[in-house]
């Protein structure tokens, strides 16, 4: 969704600089089906409503650093099987909502673009999820060098927080390497980096599933209920209703738990409980920002 409120705004005020339309698509009251000058300009002159790289110019990009935004969010997510009910991008849409809220719940965060080639086992003999159709691996040196380059990169242009956050299991370790690494060599010198762990692995979710009655078996640990809540929350589009099924309805199926018992409200809770832990660990190690 990528931040439901900020994708609305700019529609709504571009709604009320050029009014309601008739039935047939033109101008209300009449007159010129152009669009007024003054119009076109009020509308190019909203501020961006955007924290995501790839939506701004790199000017845009420059003043925002000007002007504070320096820390930066890089988001990882792998490519990888869901089980028969959900797409393989799965990761990626979850981790673009939950950086989303993270840097505005920052107030001084932009966030990179996602890197979604991450370590999912081998290639041959295909191991992990590449025994599955559709999943893209990248060897862990590889994609430690990728996350290096793009903190590298991030440094050059100004950023002085580089934040490291993974929604998948595969890539955590590489990028607790990596920022490790970095601030060896940087020594604090422009730049710090900080893996934020506890977005995945300490955020108290399935905790807090057991709460509610679920019990290990039926939260699974792939494709159960704990992602399948999140997505259903974030993008329902990418489930597929008539898929769901305990264990993914059949042997080998890549489903772990019982996606049957996922709900958006169960997801809601999640997405607030990872952002939450990624913002409290963030903080601290920012000095409490």
């Amino acid at each position: 969704m990528r931040g439901l409120v900020g994708a609305l705004l700019p529609a709504l005020a571009l709604a009320a600089c050029y009014g309601e339309e008739g039935a047939e698509g033109a101008p209300a009251g009449g007159g010129s089906s152009a669009a007024d000058p003054e119009a076109q300009t009020a509308a190019a002159s909203l501020p961006v409503n955007t924290v995501f790289i790839e939506e701004m110019t790199w000017t845009e990009i420059r003043d925002a650093i000007a002007a504070g935004k320096t820390t930066a969010i890089l988001p990882t997510a792998g490519t990888e099987q869901n089980g028969p009910h959900m797409v393989m991008g799965k990761h990626r849409y979850i981790i673009d909502e939950a950086s989303d809220r993270i840097a505005r719940e920052l107030g001084n965060a932009l966030v990179a673009p996602a890197v979604t080639y991450v370590p999912e086992g081998e290639v041959d003999p295909p191991s992990g999820h590449m025994r599955y159709a559709g999943t893209i691996t990248l060897p862990n040196e590889f994609f430690m060098k990728l996350v290096e380059y793009a903190a590298r990169s991030l440094r050059a242009h100004g950023f002085t927080d580089l934040v490291f956050i993974g929604d998948s299991g595969g890539n955590q370790r590489g990028m607790e390497a990596v920022a490790a690494q970095l601030n060896d060599e940087w020594g604090g010198d422009g730049a710090t980096v900080h893996f934020i762990g506890d977005y995945y692995a300490n955020n108290g979710f399935r905790d807090w599933l057991m709460e509610q009655g679920e019990t290990n078996e039926t939260i699974g640990r792939h494709a159960g209920i704990s992602d399948t809540s999140i997505l259903l929350y974030v993008e329902p589009r990418h489930i597929r209703q008539d898929q769901l099924a305990p264990g993914g309805g059949f042997e080998n199926s890549g489903v772990s738990g019982d996606p049957t018992r996922a709900s958006a409200e169960y997801g809601r809770v999640g997405m607030e409980m990872r952002v939450d832990a990624a913002v409290r660990q963030i903080r601290a190690a920012m000095g409490s920002m």
